[in-house]
This record gives structure tokens, sequence and C-alpha cells, in this order.
């Protein structure tokens, strides 16, 4: 338009199409299926977390690599934003989201409210049978409301543009690497305004419930042992 040239969005779309030009940021994935038999309530609605360890929270987002894609599953607890673990597969498989569950669980305890989406990994038997066998209660977001699990959704953005889109991945050697480096930064050396300066480990360790600190502790001597 400034060069007085008019052309419509579909115009450009078709010539975007035909040079085959693409976005610096990759286009958001289609979802898969849920199982409809494993359906839960929304339960973070007005709820305010209060210790660490009171609800963690889950989500998927792909990798895009300068040939391929992969994908990453993280579990956060929401109130110290601490990315407690994660895994990245080279498929949508509801294995390496199960595996997580069960690391994560053995690793840190177990939190009061576990919230996702109604992704099919999500709602499977397998991954919903660990939650219950635990006594952990379930929440899910509602279908398209990618706003009710926001903390995660912004954890992804901060990743993306501050790794992903910055490094452009070569392999995946390179993205498990990077990606590795990058939540240990995130975790321990990434001051938030909304955690009043501090990082997600401060924040997590220094509010974790009588119970859940014994079992860190014994964690942690297993460990070096």
């Amino acid at each position: 338009m400034e060069r007085g040239y008019s052309c419509s969005v579909k115009e450009v779309r078709n010539i975007r199409q035909e040079l085959g030009l693409r976005t610096l940021i990759p286009e958001k994935q289609p979802s898969y299926k849920r199982n409809n038999n494993n359906k839960y309530p929304y339960l973070l609605k007005h709820l305010v977390a209060k210790h660490s360890n009171h609800v963690w929270v889950s989500d998927i987002t792909y990798i895009k690599l300068r040939q391929g894609m992969l994908y990453k599953v993280a579990i956060m607890d929401i109130f110290s934003r601490k990315i407690l673990g994660y895994k990245i597969s080279n498929s949508l498989n509801k294995a390496f989201c199960v595996d997580l569950l069960k690391e994560t669980i053995d690793k840190y305890g177990i939190p009061e409210i576990f919230n996702t989406d109604q992704g099919s990994q999500f709602t499977s038997d397998e991954f919903i049978k660990v939650l219950k066998s635990n006594g952990i209660k379930v929440s899910m977001d509602g279908v398209g409301r990618a706003l009710d699990n926001i903390f995660i959704e912004r954890y992804w953005k901060s990743f993306k543009y501050e790794s992903v889109y910055l490094h452009n991945y070569f392999n995946v050697f390179d993205a498990k690497l990077k990606t590795s480096q990058y939540v240990t930064f995130y975790n321990s050396r990434r001051f938030h305004s909304s955690l009043d300066y501090k990082t997600p480990n401060q924040i997590y360790f220094s509010n974790l419930p009588k119970q859940s600190q014994a079992m860190q502790n014994e964690f942690l001597e297993k460990k070096l042992s």
C-alpha cells in the first residue's frame, strides 16, 4: 500500500505459497482427539495456589528443528513456576507423558491438584490411573481454552522466544542439549517479577509443605549416597 500497490490478503497468501515463504515462528500444530471417557471439570477457576506442590500443570508443545519436528511435555508447579520435569519425543505417544508423571512424583512428591488440557495423552487410561492411584485431584481445561492453563502457556512462549527461535535447533541432540540448558537457566537463574524477582527454585524449595519437604530431603540423600 505504501508503494502504491493494492492487493488482497488472499493474493499475498497465494504468492507466499508459490515462493515457499514461511514465517519465522512455526504455525501451531493440530491437537489430537481426547478420550471422552476421561473428562474432568476445571478446578482452577478462582483458585490461588498457596504453596509448592499445591497445583501442578502439564502441557505439550512442538519444537521445530531445521529439519523435522520434536515434541516436549513439561510439568510445572504453578505456585513457584518451577519446571519440575520434562521429556522430549519424536512422536505424540502417551508413554512419554506417563513416564514423566511417574518420575516427577517419585522425585517431588504428590500435588493436591493436577491440571492438563483434554489431549489424548492426558485423558488416556494409563495417565489417569497414575493420578488416581496417588489420590491426586484431576482438573482439565475447557475445550479450546488455552488460557485455562495460562502459566505453562507463558513458559512455552519464553522457552521458544528465548531458546528455540533464537538458536534454531539443528537436530535432536542439539534440541535436547539446549532445552536442558534453558530449563536449568529458567529454574535457577531467571528472575520473575511475579515472584518478587526471585527464581522458581528459590520459591519452590522455601514453600514446601512439611511432608513434601521430608520426601525431597530423602530423595537428595539417596542421590548423594
